[in-house]
């Protein structure tokens, strides 16, 4: 944004600068000519005056030589002093020996009529411009003679050129004053403004503790950004009290649903044979909602702010949950094969990552068919660290796999929906987002479903090498 603000000012001064210095250097240029040849004109006369008496009487040119040499040497124009034929009785500068008549000049045969005349004209004979003044020698009526002064157009040129470089100048100095208050303008809306964008960045991937600096920048930013702490505070309040409410339903809910299913455990005993199967239907469902109440519950708690993540031993968590489950698995007639990943560090929190991996692990399990393997992987490159967990269960559809991770979503081979809620992996994708991760679904070849962990790696000395593959199996 600041280069567009400070591109926008220097356009606008640089078009305000050639709407001003265009005209003035043309004006300028005029402006030297007239003067210019005002200033010739003025000579020519005084020449004039002083050719009279010599062109009247025929007398000796010596005292005329003198004077056109002398204005020569002073200002550089060429003076040439013709009498009513055209003949030269004085000139400071011959184009070449012998040069006497000048009849045939058309300023000069102007002049001879009477006339003044000035502008500019091609002189074949010095191959340039010349700008040219010749006035009449005439007393009473009478025309004795003419006076042209001539100038090349070079020296007038030259003193144009000056003043245009003199303009050039100036507008590259505006320009570069321009440019530095652009500059600091421009940062000084682009800088808040961009603090608060910052901000919403930070709000929208969940951190509603960031506020907006309201003391910088002009009052149409400082307004944006108060207004955007002031939404960020209501949207914090907002789902605090949901998060709250959740969380308190569910902790009030687990006391009735476990004294329901104990009174249902001591009618167990009490029934008749035929009012068993009803029984066991109704604790069927009393477990089915005490999962739900926790599902809603785990939620809740990571939706709060919880420790910063730390560098955490994949190979120690992954070790970890491989012997907390090889009993499990060893009911189910699944083998657990798990990676021997010591040392591979990654950011994390750890009684998440263990949630998380508890999760994916229940759900790989529950759609594994006995006498089928799942496996813990886990590697790092390029600064993440990928942990897997694959199963040979029946696996899930593309469009499956991207709602998967809805809340109470229940697609047909949903990991881990046995009698669930679709809580599961909304809880997962929680946890791991909460540690700055991201996790999805992948079709392995060769069937099944593959869950894919990734978080930043850690300090650890493996961080950037693969994992090792040793297998644990029950």
């Amino acid at each position: 944004m600041s280069k567009r603000l400070l591109a926008s000012y220097l356009a606008l001064t640089a078009g305000v600068l050639l709407a001003l210095e265009i005209p003035l250097a043309l004006i300028d240029a005029r402006t030297q000519r007239q003067d210019l040849e005002n200033a010739v004109q003025r000579d020519a006369f005084v020449v004039a005056s002083l050719a009279e008496d010599r062109l009247q009487s025929g007398g000796a040119s010596a005292g005329l030589n003198a004077v056109v040499l002398k204005y020569r040497r002073e200002t550089g124009g060429r003076v040439v002093v013709v009498d009513r034929r055209g003949r030269s009785i004085a000139d400071s500068q011959p184009s070449f020996p012998g040069e006497r008549n000048f009849a045939s000049r058309p300023e000069i045969a102007a002049a001879l009529t009477g006339k003044t005349v000035s502008g500019l004209r091609f002189s074949r004979t010095l191959g340039h411009h010349l700008l040219y003044v010749a006035v009449p020698v005439a007393s009473a009526g009478t025309v004795y003679g003419a006076v042209r002064i001539t100038y090349p157009t070079s020296a007038l040129d030259a003193r144009v050129n000056r003043d245009r470089v003199t303009l050039l100048v100036v507008a590259l100095l505006v320009l570069a004053w321009a440019a530095a208050v652009g500059l600091v303008l421009a940062h000084s809306i682009s800088g808040p403004l961009r603090r608060v964008e910052e901000t919403a960045v930070r709000v929208g991937a969940g951190d509603l503790a960031a506020v907006a600096p309201e003391d910088a920048g002009p009052p149409e930013v400082r307004r944006l950004a108060a207004e955007l702490n002031r939404t960020t505070t209501k949207l914090a309040a907002l789902i605090a009290s949901q998060e709250q409410f959740v969380a308190d339903a569910s902790h009030q809910l687990r006391t009735p649903l476990a004294a329901l299913r104990l009174r249902l455990e001591n009618l167990e005993s009490e029934v008749n044979p035929a009012a068993a199967d009803d029984v066991e239907g109704a604790r069927a469902e009393v477990e089915r909602l005490t999962r739900l109440v926790d599902g809603l519950l785990t939620l809740a708690r990571a939706q709060r702010h919880a420790p910063a993540p730390v560098d955490v031993d994949v190979g120690e968590v992954l070790a970890g949950r491989r012997d907390a489950w090889l009993a499990f698995a060893g009911e189910r007639g699944v083998t657990l094969v798990a990676d021997d990943a010591a040392g591979l560090s990654a950011r994390a929190t750890p009684e998440r990552l263990e949630q998380v991996l508890d999760n994916l692990l229940n759900n790989a399990l529950e759609v594994a068919p006995s006498g089928t393997t799942v496996t813990l992987r886990a590697g790092a490159a390029r600064g993440r660290v990928e942990v897997r967990v694959r199963d040979a269960g029946p696996g899930m559809t593309a469009g499956e796999r991207a709602r998967a991770f809805d809340r109470f979503w229940r697609g047909a081979a949903t990991p881990g929906d046995n009698g669930g809620f679709g809580l599961g992996l909304a809880i997962v994708r929680q946890l791991i987002s909460a540690d700055g991760g991201t996790v999805e679904l992948e079709s392995p070849p060769g069937g099944g479903l593959e869950a894919v962990l990734t978080l930043r790696a850690g300090a650890g000395p493996a961080s950037g090498q693969p994992a090792r593959g040793t297998a644990s199996t029950v």
